[in-house]
């Protein structure tokens, strides 16, 4: 969902790249890394559909070996 791939860009763009020397450091860089994000947020652009995606689900799960029906019905 929409909240996780922005707690995803957080990661990747700031925490995975930065050097924070302390707690208060990181915590600093997160609020600075939040602000200027909320000064041009920008949306995020869903590139496949629901059914794209479901399809997708279903072929992983048949490769791996679970069966999708089973799943729902417990």
């Amino acid at each position: 969902n929409q909240v996780e791939r922005w707690f995803g860009l957080l990661t990747d763009k700031l925490i995975r790249r930065g050097v924070h020397t302390s707690v208060k450091a990181l915590e600093d860089d997160i609020a600075a890394w939040i602000d200027t994000w909320n000064e041009n947020p920008r949306p995020f652009a869903w590139t496949k559909t629901a059914d794209e995606i479901l399809n997708s689900l279903a072929s992983y799960l048949t490769k791996v070996g679970t069966d999708s029906q089973k799943s729902e019905e417990n």
